[in-house]
């Protein structure tokens, strides 16, 4: 029989450098029992972003493959760069391919959550009491900021860089974290310097202007240097953070290292019309093809992108659940369990995972 109320969702995938392919792998995976067990179709296509897109073509980010992503329903990336492209032409470089991504699918809120899976609070580089329940999302503001702002260059004598912000650009990240935040603990600290930079004073009077929309929501500000010392003494204090790209670049790392392993942790980006979802950690060369990348951030970002952008929160959150229990096993990739007898490869433990999720789906 002919289902014709099935849904239909054109993903790209970018699998790009170093583990990327690898991880890519494991969420295409998972993907594809997702269909076959919840009558949906992805449509899946795989172009080249990176480095591996500059040895084939010249550029980290094709015409071509830039035009693919902007008629996708979202976009799948694993990872870019490496030493190899290390000497490769500023304007060119792998990185350039995310910066132009992000700019040219107006992807202006990062979301990065930083969540304690129980089985793994001992792998946290912190004592289990101070980060136990830890649940922080961090909202990053990507598409002006340092990162976009011009001039900028260097010289023999003097380098420089411009950090830029209009009005529009802290409104509507402001608007996104109020709102985050209005559905998880009605909390949201402000992060910023806006005792040495006028950008930041502009960012914290602009955020103060939108909270009389958001009453509901407890705000409250943070200099970006106590924020990076707070994440790590008391990170159960923070709910939701909303910070302008460059910090939010340095705390999402920070808050990162709490769950113990960058493996661990998804990310998505969001735009009006568009969205693109990726893991956390980098290419890890020193990992690339030798099957032992931890593909949990990778699978999570899946589980973000099927519940903010497709609106399919139940298998979102079985996806969740089915990582969970895995990891409650005691199994893991390197990264995670220590132990070069115990730990499975990505394909593996891929695999648990997966078998995991069918079991919770079925039962």
């Amino acid at each position: 029989m002919i289902k014709t109320d099935m849904k239909k969702f054109k993903i790209i995938t970018l699998p790009g450098d170093g583990i990327g392919p690898e991880i890519t792998s494991s969420a295409v995976n998972i993907l594809n029992v997702i269909a076959d067990l919840n009558d949906i179709e992805f449509e899946i296509i795989e172009k080249h972003v990176g480095g591996i897109s500059i040895d084939k073509y010249g550029i980290p980010l094709t015409k071509e493959t830039l035009s693919d992503c902007l008629e996708a329903d979202s976009v799948f990336l694993g990872a870019v760069g490496g030493p190899k492209w290390d000497n490769v032409e500023h304007s060119k470089k792998p990185e350039q391919a995310l910066l132009k991504l992000r700019k040219s699918l107006n992807l202006f809120s990062n979301l990065r959550p930083a969540t304690i899976f129980k089985p793994l609070i001992d792998s946290s580089s912190l004592k289990s009491d101070i980060i136990e329940n830890t649940d922080i999302m961090i909202v990053r503001e990507l598409t002006a900021g340092i990162y976009f702002g011009e001039p900028r260059g260097f010289d023999k004598d003097r380098a420089w860089n411009t950090l830029v912000y209009n009005r529009s650009e802290v409104e509507r990240i402001a608007r996104v974290s109020f709102e985050l935040a209005q559905n998880r603990t009605g909390r949201l600290v402000s992060v910023h310097k806006s005792n040495v930079l006028e950008s930041s004073q502009f960012w914290q009077d602009i955020v103060h202007e939108i909270h009389k929309d958001y009453k509901d929501v407890e705000l409250s500000d943070m200099y970006v240097d106590n924020a990076a010392m707070q994440i790590i003494q008391n990170p159960k204090q923070f709910d939701v953070i909303v910070t302008q790209n460059l910090f939010g670049d340095i705390l999402s790392d920070i808050s990162a290292m709490i769950t113990g392993s960058l493996g661990m942790l998804p990310s998505a980006s969001i735009g009006e019309k568009h969205s693109l979802y990726e893991p956390v950690h980098g290419s890890a060369p020193d990992l690339a093809g030798r099957n032992l990348a931890n593909p949990i951030a990778a699978i999570l970002s899946i589980a973000m992108m099927l519940d903010i952008t497709f609106k399919e929160k139940k298998i979102s959150s079985n996806i969740y659940k089915a990582v969970n229990e895995t990891l409650e096993d005691g199994i893991g990739t390197l990264d995670i369990i220590k132990d070069e007898k115990r730990a499975m490869s990505t394909t593996d433990f891929t695999d648990k995972i997966i078998n995991r999720y069918i079991s919770i789906v079925e039962n």
